[in-house]
């Protein structure tokens, strides 16, 4: 018999949000030449931003919190797409990325660090976050800390959020990652989204390995679940992802042949899928099929833009039991059905 579904409201917070301007180069980059660049688009970005446009796209209940002022071009751009939002003002202006791509896909970024976010700038963030979170289904925190922030704030702020009700989502990498599995099972997340590098960051196996090695994986993934993490999101790119519960399942999933435009925004839109099928009560296994038919579509779009429902095609997503690349492996498990909302 299957989970009933479960509706309710996604709240993300991006602690360093950005605008993100995507320049579209005529071949590979080339140091020192002059490059005579396509068409550019500029988008309301930042990780947790795109976790709630993709989420947007797809008709949910989303509300975007976000440290900027009024009058922020960041701000007027998300108005603009109507997504609703909470804004603490900061004083200065949001910063600007650049992510330029070649005509296969490959993509190089230029991050700007970001505004400095000050004690009382942070306080009335977590307030803001946290009212916003009462009756909600999920929290997502996600991307960078700016400049000057502490490396454990997002430990903080997953504790804070804890007496909601609403479970936690992080995507997060390098020092804030580490501080936040450091800090105890009472910070770790109902769900951590990190990929084959972020994965090695935090456990000390080369990435290579990993994605070698079974075995490395399977344990690495197990130190996870070993510091309270309830469910792991390891997206592998084109390879696909794995989804491990602390429960004991473990599933791959293949990705799509696609024709890549842009992998900018592809692994939030990854995350979002996931939350849309939790939503409506899927199972393990097709609530990564739904992940990484959404990356997938992503992946497949200029710049940071997300797909609408009509572009993600969870049937194209082979699902299987266990981790990827084990001998013997069992079939692929099929689609339950494209109907997922």
């Amino acid at each position: 018999m299957s989970a009933a579904p479960r509706r309710g409201r996604v709240v993300t917070l991006t602690a360093n949000p950005s605008l993100d301007r995507t320049l579209a180069l005529p071949g590979a980059l080339a140091r020192g030449e002059v490059a005579r660049l396509g068409a550019s688009v500029t988008e309301p970005g930042g990780k947790g931003v795109n976790v709630a446009r993709a989420l947007a796209a797809a008709g949910a209940d989303v509300v975007a919190v976000v440290p900027a002022d009024a009058g922020d071009p960041l701000v007027a751009a998300l108005s603009a797409l109507a997504l609703p939002l909470v804004t603490v003002p900061t004083g200065a202006p949001v910063r600007t990325n650049y992510s330029l791509t070649e005509p296969d896909g490959t993509t190089t970024k230029l991050n700007e660090p970001g505004t400095t976010l000050d004690a009382a700038v942070r306080a009335a963030l977590t307030g803001a976050l946290v009212a916003a979170a009462e009756g909600a289904a999920w929290v997502v925190l996600s991307g960078s800390l700016p400049p000057g922030t502490p490396e454990d704030w997002y430990a903080d702020l997953v504790r804070a959020v804890r007496g909601t009700g609403a479970r936690v989502a992080v995507d997060t990498s390098e020092a804030p990652l580490r501080a936040l599995l450091a800090a105890g099972p009472d910070a770790a997340p109902d769900l951590l989204k990190p990929n084959a590098e972020e994965l090695a960051q935090v456990t000390g196996t080369s990435e290579a390995e990993l994605l070698a090695d079974p075995a490395a994986l399977s344990a690495a993934v197990a130190r996870l679940h070993d510091g309270g993490v309830a469910e792991v999101l390891l997206t592998l790119g084109g390879d696909g992802a794995v989804l491990s519960t602390a429960a004991g399942e473990v599933w791959s999933a293949r990705a799509p042949q696609i024709a890549v435009r842009s992998t900018v925004g592809a692994g939030d839109s990854s995350l979002a899928g996931h939350l849309l099928a939790d939503l409506a009560g899927a199972p393990a296994a097709d609530r990564l099929r739904r992940a990484v038919a959404t990356g997938s579509a992503a992946a497949a779009l200029p710049g940071s833009a997300v797909p609408t429902p009509d572009r993600v095609d969870p049937a194209a997503v082979a699902v299987t039991p266990g981790l990827p690349g084990v001998p013997g492996s069992p079939e692929p498990v099929p689609a339950a059905g494209r109907d997922v909302p």
